[in-house]
């Protein structure tokens, strides 16, 4: 028997890749349930060759769910996340809502998949961002713990949602044809460009998205003295956020090594020969599970540092499957 499954924010980018991954991977359903807006509701959306119809979220819309799959923004999943839990759903919650609630396990399977069985009815899905980051990173900090992580994101359109990446298409149009046009969704123009900025400013000159880095890292690695610092860019990519990483380890590693170890290890692949020009690519990333690692080398600014280059699928890695994954482990586990 399968288990009663719901989306929130079954019309977004992020819910229908839940939609699409559901069906590949196979996952055991006795129903699925596609919860939205009053503006979606009556959309039609298709799941193994059938139309289901999107439904308006209620207080009600979660009755005899076993698992609800949350994507809708912090405010209006912290609002439903309550109303799930009363009816009996364990809410694996994509937002920033409860991330850094002390109460709320914070998961990446390929890390801390044991976290799973800490919940109180929810489960936070991490930072895109974050996600790509641990998963290169913990199995070398297995093999000698990290002291400090300094890295720059090249981060894609897509995380900010599907009006980002209209606005990205239409600035490039209207540039191709040498027109003028004025940026409506993000601060500055996208398209040819870069922004230094991913979600608002700190007081400190950080964005919120620099501090999701560091303090997630550290929450899921429960590696509280990790030194960590972020720079988050917007770049003109429609999928796959890219990071440059610096870590220092507190023993050596060679560069070998660590490739050997990532090769061998849970959600990685190894894309690194760059005398053939051969690395991780946005476009080779798209719609793939795994996180692909290349330019691994030595720091040779830090006695115990290396380099690498990370790119992962922002909406596949960074969202949708790290929650179907959790979800999956709780169904393997019997926790559920």
């Amino acid at each position: 028997m399968g288990l009663n499954v719901a989306i929130l924010g079954a019309t977004g980018l992020v819910g229908q890749k839940f939609i699409q991954l559901l069906e590949e991977r196979k996952f055991s359903l006795s129903s699925l349930r596609l919860l939205a807006s009053d503006r979606s509701k009556g959309r039609k959306l298709t799941f193994h060759g059938e139309e289901v119809k999107v439904e308006e979220a209620s207080p009600s819309s979660f009755q005899g769910v076993n698992i609800a799959l949350f994507s809708s923004g912090a405010d209006v999943d912290r609002y439903f996340a309550p109303l799930a839990i009363q009816k009996g759903a364990v809410v694996i919650d994509n937002s920033s809502a409860f991330r850094m609630d002390e109460s709320t396990p914070l998961v990446v399977p390929e890390v801390n998949p044991e976290d799973i069985k800490l919940h109180q009815g929810v489960i936070a899905n991490p930072n895109c961002s974050t996600i790509q980051m641990v998963v290169a990173l913990y199995p070398l900090h297995k093999l000698s713990p990290l002291t400090r992580i300094i890295v720059s994101t090249y981060q894609a359109v897509s995380g900010s949602g599907a009006p980002a990446v209209e606005e990205l298409r239409r600035e490039t149009e209207l540039l191709n044809q040498g027109q003028t046009f004025t940026s409506q969704f993000y601060p500055h123009q996208i398209a040819l460009s870069l922004i230094p900025q991913v979600d608002d400013f700190t007081p400190d000159g950080y964005t919120k998205e620099e501090w999701k880095m560091v303090d997630e890292t550290r929450k899921i690695m429960h590696a509280p003295d990790i030194a960590i610092s972020a720079t988050c860019v917007r770049v003109p990519v429609v999928c796959g956020h890219s990071e440059a990483i610096w870590a220092e380890f507190s023993s050596p590693i060679e560069p070998d090594e660590a490739r050997n170890i990532l090769r061998f290890s849970p959600g990685v692949e190894v894309v690194d020969e760059p005398q053939k020009s051969i690395y991780p690519l946005p476009q080779l990333c798209e719609d793939k599970d795994a996180v692909l690692v290349g330019r691994i080398r030595k720091d040779f600014s830090s006695p115990t540092g290396l380099t690498m280059w990370v790119v992962a699928d922002n909406l596949r890695k960074g969202a949708a499957l790290n929650a179907i994954q959790i979800a999956e482990v709780m169904v393997g586990k019997g926790w559920i």
